[in-house]
């Protein structure tokens, strides 16, 4: 990262996807110095367009030395401070496809800009003071998002919701310890240090920053979603519930045992959250090689699983195979689903509840009622996962600030360090020994915001990005 601290050199990338013969536009970014110069050597703006920052001009890119026509493209000119790197910074909206923003972005190589590294734009804006460490991650975040909650939570850090408060303890903090080093330095010329205000101010900061630790699990499930395991033994519909639930046939479903050999996957949004469904080989003893193969496979999907919906026929109630594979899961996070209940009366099926709540004996045990093959008790379904989810002290929605783990980690550390500050000053040790937590603190809440970052970390959180933001 070195090399692009010194901001001579003009990077370009493809600031789209790209995907074959689909897309109608493609982005081709350039940003630094030679941005401009570039930009004019290859594009042709017929008539008398004003060639100015933050106009759009309609032109051509042409091969500078045989000046054939590569693509016809709007030219978007921005230049510094006024761009997203505070560079100068060109954009050819190209036609979508790969063969025109190729072409387009290899005359600009040619042409002296090199190809930027994963996340070097929004790195410069951060290098350049365009964005701090917590909204370029939010860049990134907002990019991957999987869900509206997750976009919402993404939008809320890329507009300072969490920078705010943290560079704000970080001042608090900053101001104490001028407080603790002027008694060092001249303490016979100040009055005695306000302790009890010292502690309110650290106990304060101590718990706003517990209030957004809590958040990292939450921000975490909102990233990267659930994983909810399908699991129950052959035909008692497993498959028909993943295809009501995300209203497709992504699964195949008969009346013979042993249909689906492999995991079957459905990505899905239950409440803001992504859910990532498996619908899993039925678990029975087989001879089958291949079926064998899938149910080794449903178990293991299994045993990772974030969540499993065991699935039992209510016709056939809880039998010895359910009562086996239960065994395999009861560790797990678990909702019980009764499916085909359109095939007994409600007597019957009142009975099999019973039945089965004997057979577990389970506390608080979540229970579905379904009947698959005729799309009843998806909303049931949806409503008890987020039930399972938030008395896993994970929010479903309403989440405004949601930490990663690197932020999580680097607010942990300067918890622990006011809080060892309490104790110090408890102990009633020197002030020097005050000033050692608290500029702990304050290294760790710079972290968060860049303040104090070093070159690992940025190497670590930009490699992440893709090439072109």
């Amino acid at each position: 990262m070195s090399e692009i601290r010194t901001g001579g050199e003009t990077i370009a990338a493809i600031a789209t996807a790209i995907v074959p013969q689909q897309g109608s536009v493609g982005i081709v970014r350039l940003s630094g110095c030679q941005a401009q110069a570039i930009a004019k050597l290859l594009f042709d703006a017929p008539g008398r367009q004003r060639w100015e920052s933050h106009r759009i001009l309609y032109g051509y890119i042409r091969h500078p030395q045989t000046q054939q026509i590569i693509d016809e493209v709007l030219l978007l000119l921005m230049l510094a401070p006024r761009s997203y790197t505070r560079e100068d910074v060109v954009e050819f909206h190209c036609h979508g496809g790969i063969i025109a923003v190729q072409q387009v972005l290899q005359l600009c190589l040619e042409a002296g800009a090199r190809l930027a590294q994963p996340g070097e734009f929004t790195l410069r804006a951060f290098l350049n003071g365009r964005l701090d460490l917590t909204q370029a991650e939010s860049v990134a975040e907002l990019v991957g998002s999987q869900s509206q909650a997750a976009s919402q939570a993404a939008l809320a850090g890329l507009q300072g919701k969490l920078a705010t408060p943290i560079r704000q303890f970080r001042a608090a903090c900053l101001d104490v310890l001028a407080e603790i080093e002027a008694r060092i330095d001249f303490e016979e010329d100040l009055p005695p240090l306000n302790v009890p205000d010292i502690v309110s101010q650290v106990n304060h900061i101590s718990a706003e920053l517990s209030i957004l630790i809590e958040t990292a699990e939450k921000g975490e499930r909102l990233r990267s979603g659930l994983k909810v395991a399908i699991v129950g033994r052959p035909n008692v519909g497993k498959s028909s519930l993943l295809n009501a639930w995300s209203q497709s046939d992504r699964a195949i479903v008969t009346n013979l045992p042993g249909t689906t050999r492999d995991i079957v996957e459905s990505q899905l949004v239950v409440g803001g959250i992504p859910v990532q469904v498996l619908d899993t080989a039925g678990i029975r003893h087989s001879e089958d090689q291949v079926e064998k193969i899938g149910i080794e496979r449903s178990r293991t999907v299994a045993k990772s699983a974030d969540l499993v919906l065991l699935t039992i026929d209510a016709e056939a109630g809880w039998t010895d195979s359910d009562q086996e594979i239960y065994q395999q899961v009861q560790d797990r996070p678990l909702i019980l689903i009764l499916n085909k209940i359109d095939q007994v009366s409600e007597n019957e099926l009142e009975s099999k509840l019973q039945q089965v709540q004997s057979k577990l004996n389970r506390e608080e045990l979540l229970i579905v009622k379904t009947a698959a093959a005729l799309n009843k008790g998806i909303p049931e379904l949806e409503t008890a996962i987020l039930t399972a989810i938030n008395a896993g002290n994970v929010q479903a929605s309403n989440l405004e600030i949601a930490i990663n783990q690197r932020q999580a980690a680097a607010i942990t550390r300067a918890k622990i360090a006011l809080d060892q500050m309490k104790t110090t000053i408890e102990n009633e040790l020197p002030l020097d020994f005050w000033t050692i937590d608290l500029r702990e603190a304050i290294q760790a809440l710079g972290e968060v915001t860049g303040e104090e970052v070093t070159e690992s970390v940025l190497d670590r959180i930009f490699s992440r990005f893709c090439i072109g933001k």
